[in-house]
């Protein structure tokens, strides 16, 4: 990683942690309930209601897809010479997450746990580029759960 910004200003390179913090950790599996709590009730709500739940977990998943397309934004601002494929990588996941809300429940949750595997597959690569490897473990397992709820949400729908 260069350590000099465009703008010239020398930043710290940090040695990477053994693990992301604390809070991190607890904030993103607290960030999992709405998942599994959503594709639990599609399973247990009266078909009537499963509209309504699948567009909750459809949208709770698509902001969390593009939430994981921002941090590319914000990668890309901070470090190195700006590309735009950086740029362009970042506004991908938000465009197929408003898609997908679009689609019927079967069809867009499925896009959406396919996304959040393409993501993840895609920050692997930039997480160990940044000297972040020590968040891949979190991001796999909190990815491998969300795309799994997601599939199970449009099994139910």
């Amino acid at each position: 990683m260069n350590p000099t910004s465009i703008s010239g200003h020398a930043h710290a390179v940090v040695p990477e942690a053994d693990e992301p913090p604390l809070l991190a950790r607890r904030l993103g599996h607290a960030g999992l309930i709405p998942f599994v709590f959503g594709t639990l009730l599609l399973w247990l709500v009266y078909p009537d209601l499963q509209p309504w739940v699948a567009l909750g977990l459809a949208g709770y998943a698509a902001t969390i897809v593009a939430f994981l397309g921002g941090v590319h934004w914000g990668l890309a601002m901070r470090t190195g010479p700006i590309t735009q494929r950086a740029f362009g990588w970042a506004m991908v996941p938000p465009l197929v997450s408003w898609v997908a809300l679009i689609m019927p429940a079967y069809a867009g949750l499925v896009v959406l746990g396919v996304m959040l595997i393409v993501c993840y597959a895609v920050d692997r690569r930039l997480y160990l580029a940044h000297g972040m490897g020590a968040w891949l473990t979190l991001r796999f397992r909190l990815s491998a759960v969300a795309a799994l709820c997601c599939f199970l949400g449009a099994a139910s729908t």
